[in-house]
């Protein structure tokens, strides 16, 4: 036993280091006696020299998660399990499934270098005969429980089914060959005018005429993508105007009410102001002589002494005209003259 548990241990460690190997031509061949088992005493447990031999088939094209989870719960189904992949032919897929995106042996070594897997059968049936399950001492069979119509049957598994050689495996939402083949379908621009700038040819992606159209295209591309550079640069020009401009307009209006509060206290109703004016007025009128304007009230608290008219000095009399000699009459002054 221990040399057995030993063989063991050193299988599973070439396992992890090596691809898992391909079947023989001829079947699973072994000394020791390989009898039937029951989903119980598999679910059980089973000796290590007597490991449950689980068999999932498919197509496995562009090989994904999807694809590594059903095999991961195939190899965890049972505590003791020998996972064998069968993967269907180039010839037998294209007929009756459609084209596939990778070639068999792309597909083959993809299964070999998953680390759930312990052997795979190159060209594997599409529908599972006794003959097969018994040349490979196939124990179970691991796939979803989903019906899978096909060449002509409404489930290609339901015999197995019938037999209580079906383990079921849940399938992985989101993730499928046809999702994958969807994306690439849908962006197809894309992809070709990725694989022309990294050096394939037109003829290569079978393009041929309408290369042109992709450089074109490629240069619109650019200058939607400058347009949108400069546009968002835009944006950010015009945000950093407008927060300026918020702060220049807050700034104004603290200013504003700053000064018109200083200008009420200068010179409101009860401003510094008004009071300065009355104490200057009250100055002016304690320097001032007390006399006061013609026609109104003297501002001074003490009156005028009033003046008698005798004691006031006598009036100017109004300056007299010059006198001048009278004219004499001609015959006077000839006598004067003593003519």
């Amino acid at each position: 036993d221990e040399l057995l548990h030993e063989c063991l241990r050193k299988e599973k460690s070439r396992a992890l280091r090596e691809p898992a190997p391909f079947a023989r031509q001829t079947g699973y061949e072994t000394e020791i006696p390989h009898e039937k088992l029951t989903i119980a005493q598999a679910r059980k447990g089973t000796p290590a020299q007597r490991p449950v031999r689980v068999y999932a088939d498919g197509i496995f094209d562009l090989f994904h998660s999807g694809h590594a989870r059903a095999l991961m719960q195939a190899k965890n189904v049972f505590p003791n399990t020998y996972l064998i992949v069968g993967v269907c032919s180039d010839e037998l897929t294209h007929k009756l499934k459609g084209y596939t995106v990778m070639t068999e042996d792309e597909r083959y070594e993809a299964l070999r270098h998953c680390r759930y897997v312990d052997e795979v059968v190159r060209d594997a049936p599409w529908t599972l005969t006794p003959e097969f399950l018994k040349k490979h001492k196939i124990d179970f069979v691991a796939h979803d429980d989903i019906p899978y119509t096909s060449a002509g049957s409404e489930d290609v598994y339901k015999d197995i089914k019938e037999a209580g050689m079906f383990v079921a495996t849940q399938r992985t939402e989101g993730i499928s060959t046809s999702d994958v083949i969807t994306r690439i379908v849908r962006d197809y621009d894309i992809y070709v005018r990725r694989n022309l700038q990294r050096g394939y040819t037109a003829r290569e992606l079978n393009v041929g005429f309408i290369k042109n159209k992709y450089r074109l295209q490629n240069q619109v591309d650019k200058m939607k993508e400058t347009v949108r550079t400069v546009e968002e640069k835009s944006k950010h020009f015009v945000n950093r105007v407008e927060e300026k401009s918020q702060d220049l307009i807050h700034k104004w209006e603290e200013k504003s009410r700053e000064f018109i509060g200083n200008f009420l206290e200068l010179f409101g109703p009860d401003s510094t102001w008004r009071a300065i004016q009355e104490r200057s007025g009250r100055m002016l009128q304690a320097l001032s002589p007390y006399s006061s304007p013609r026609g109104s009230p003297s501002s001074s608290p003490t009156r005028r002494r009033s003046v008698s008219p005798d004691s006031l000095p006598p009036a100017a009399s109004p300056p007299s005209s010059p006198s001048y000699p009278k004219k004499r009459n001609r015959s006077s002054i000839k006598a004067a003259s003593g003519y």
